[in-house]
């Protein structure tokens, strides 16, 4: 072990933003592990309950192909399994999920990745403000992906097919964090390089 902690240091000196890219790459992919174990709980946990019978869409920015309104968070009411879109119950699963990875994704990339000594509120802050961007974008993206992924695999496999819709969905809304997130986290946590190196 102490050998390939060496062997990292050394790599980390020579190449510091290649190995940089890479934690971020190997944190980032083990939030999203996390991400896909806990989804399925607390979508467990809130189905069935009354929220499931809310409609959750707000935030109209346009029209579907239909003639219906294109919203940016759109969780019709009822089942997903039924034709539903989970109403609110699957609206604060998701977003309880995001939360709770995000708060993990901030400490572990400000202190592996970045190795941050900063002013961590005001990192926190922009952190929130990005994190708040990319939610309203990635909740827009899903209008165009999230219902064809869900009733493919929902007609073919039932309710596993819901279970890898729900697998496939969040890997999609990973991997536009993932590249979104990189470049902002260089950005909030650039100042705290330049105090380090004073």
């Amino acid at each position: 072990m102490s050998g390939i902690k060496a062997f990292w240091n050394n790599y980390s000196l020579k190449h510091p933003k290649i190995a940089q890219f890479i934690m971020f790459f190997l944190l980032s992919n083990g939030i999203t592990v996390f991400q896909m174990i806990l989804m399925p709980v607390l979508k467990a946990a809130f189905s069935g309950t009354a929220l499931e019978a809310h409609n959750f869409q707000i935030l109209p920015v346009g029209y579907n192909a239909d003639g219906s309104p294109y919203y940016i968070f759109n969780y019709p009411l009822g089942p997903i399994s039924s034709g539903g879109g989970g109403g609110l119950a699957y609206f604060i699963a998701v977003q309880l999920t995001l939360g709770i990875a995000q708060i993990i994704n901030f400490f572990a990339q400000r202190n592996i990745t970045f190795r941050s000594k900063g002013n961590i509120y005001k990192a926190a802050v922009w952190y929130l403000i990005a994190y708040i961007m990319i939610t309203l974008c990635a909740g827009a993206l899903q209008g165009w992906y999230k219902d064809p992924i869900y009733q493919f695999f929902i007609d073919r496999f039932g309710k596993t097919g819901e279970t890898a819709a729900d697998l496939i969905t969040m890997i999609i809304n990973a991997a536009i964090s993932f590249w979104v997130y990189f470049p902002i986290l260089k950005i909030i946590f650039r100042e705290d390089k330049k105090q380090i190196s004073a």
